[in-house]
């Protein structure tokens, strides 16, 4: 029976009576394929790599949640440093605001991590053991047999110990490689958390990529419907071009333009659309479609072409326009977006300094002295000790200071949390002052300062009462 041909008229995969039918997207050989095969297996090695990968001590990408520290290619973050994030983050937005702009769903074909696992990892498993898309077909659509089971419980057994495999790897990213081997080795009651953490991170990716698959793309992912709003007539997108193209007919038909309807392109499409309709959000730009047609053109002795990288203006026979609104606002967007961040990590220190004013009464006056109270928290995020010295920028000379009178020494990657009690005496109080509070590592490297105010009674007030004391009065 022949299989229709999906329309625009609903997502393609959901049937009239709401249910989904399951894709056997075709194989496909081609300029395309193969660069986009070698690039996805490069970006495997690289997304796998990192927890491998040493950097400055620690892996390339170390997210130490329970120590809070963040360790970025050699940079480590505190916690106090994760707003940097947020030019990170918007930086990333503002690029692929601007690529989607210029090339459509490049990301989407290309690099996100969905579409290169599913399509050159577990695809590649379930053609190996099922064969290809006719054969997967027919396997799903004949009887239970021996042969049969034995092939489901070898791909989904596969589909499984890699799904554990990823997201084993995924967790070496918060708890390192070495943790992550210790866990295994260890009952699971031991690590309760990590290992209820594994099975469920396990179990969503096997569900993901073993059944849901495209779904995530069209149903959950919110970026095929952001890419109405981001590209335009001038955006390089995969189109066919109807102009050379239609009218569709058998080869020898008189008249017929070049596609002559075999459907490879639908055939091969990994979310079962018809590219000949036009742009649809459901295509996540793999390239597939152009691989087949090119081959069936190869080998009409026609161009390859007729399904290409080109904008709508293009295959409308107009101009493509670069340069536009859109391009600009966009660009200068991410330039901002670069310069902030580029400023942003120009004030990262290797270090941190916290002051804060004991809890209690802002001040202490004693029958000899006025005494502030405060905590000083060094952090110190090298990966080996540092040596700090304080010092007081701006108070006057007769300020009195306990604690930190010596350097004092922060582990690697620790804190140091010590009291700091600054008093003087009544008869030199002249009022409320602010001063700085100033950190140096005794190499001299970098220092940190904090404005710090120093509190007290009016004085006024203070002599008044001293006053009276002189003269006996309660």
């Amino acid at each position: 029976m022949a299989i229709p041909l999906p329309t625009r008229d609903s997502v393609t995969t959901i049937r009239p009576d709401g249910s989904r039918p399951f894709l056997y997207p075709a194989d496909t050989h081609g300029r395309f394929t193969l660069t986009r095969r070698v690039s996805a297996f490069l970006l495997i090695a690289f997304y796998l790599a990192l927890p491998w990968i040493p950097v400055g001590g620690y892996p390339a990408v170390f997210l130490d949640v329970a120590e809070r520290r963040f360790h970025l290619f050699g940079l480590t973050l505190a916690a106090q440093d994760m707003w940097l994030l947020f030019f990170v983050i918007t930086g990333l937005g503002f690029s692929l605001f601007f690529i989607t702009a210029l090339f459509g769903r490049l990301w989407c074909g290309w690099a996100c991590p969905h579409t290169v696992f599913l399509d050159q990892v577990y695809r590649r498993i379930e053609r190996l053991i099922d064969g290809d898309a006719i054969q997967r077909r027919a396997l799903a659509e004949a009887p239970l047999s021996g042969l049969k089971v034995l092939r489901r419980v070898l791909k989904h057994g596969l589909y499984f110990a890699v799904s554990a495999v990823i997201a084993h790897l995924f967790l070496a990213y918060f708890v390192s490689l070495p943790e992550v081997w210790a866990m295994m080795k260890a009952a699971p009651v031991e690590h309760w958390s990590a290992f209820a953490f594994m099975a469920v991170f396990t179990g969503v990716l096997y569900f993901n990529f073993a059944w849901f698959r495209e779904q995530l793309c069209i149903v959950i992912c919110p970026y095929g419907r952001l890419q109405s709003a981001l590209i335009d007539d001038n955006s390089l997108v995969i189109g066919y071009d109807a102009r050379r193209g239609e009218p569709r007919g058998k080869v020898g038909t008189a008249g017929a333009g070049d596609c002559i309807g075999c459907n490879r392109c639908v055939h091969v499409c990994p979310t079962g659309i018809d590219i000949r309709q036009g742009l649809q959000m459901e295509c996540v730009g793999c390239t597939a479609c152009i691989d087949a047609c090119d081959d069936v053109m190869t080998r009409l002795h026609r161009p390859r072409g007729l399904i290409r990288y080109d904008s709508q203006n293009r295959f409308a026979g107009r101009v493509t326009r670069w340069l536009r609104p859109r391009t600009f606002l966009y660009g200068a967007l991410l330039l901002a977006g670069a310069s902030v961040a580029t400023w942003a990590l120009s004030t990262f220190k290797p270090a941190n300094l916290g002051v804060t004013r004991i809890i209690g009464a802002p001040y202490i006056v004693s029958p000899d002295a006025v005494r502030n109270q405060f905590l000083v928290r060094l952090v110190n995020k090298r990966n080996y000790p540092v040596q700090f010295r304080l010092a007081l920028d701006g108070a006057p000379a007769h300020l009195r200071q306990a604690g930190f009178s010596a350097a004092v020494e922060v582990p690697a990657l620790g804190e140091v949390v010590q009291p700091l009690v600054l008093q003087q005496a009544r008869s030199d109080y002249q009022g409320p002052f602010d001063f700085i509070v100033r950190i140096q590592d005794v190499a001299g490297s970098f220092q940190l300062k904090r404005q710090v105010e120093f509190l007290g009674p009016d004085v006024r007030l203070l002599r008044d009462e001293e006053e009276e004391q002189r003269k006996g009065k309660p």
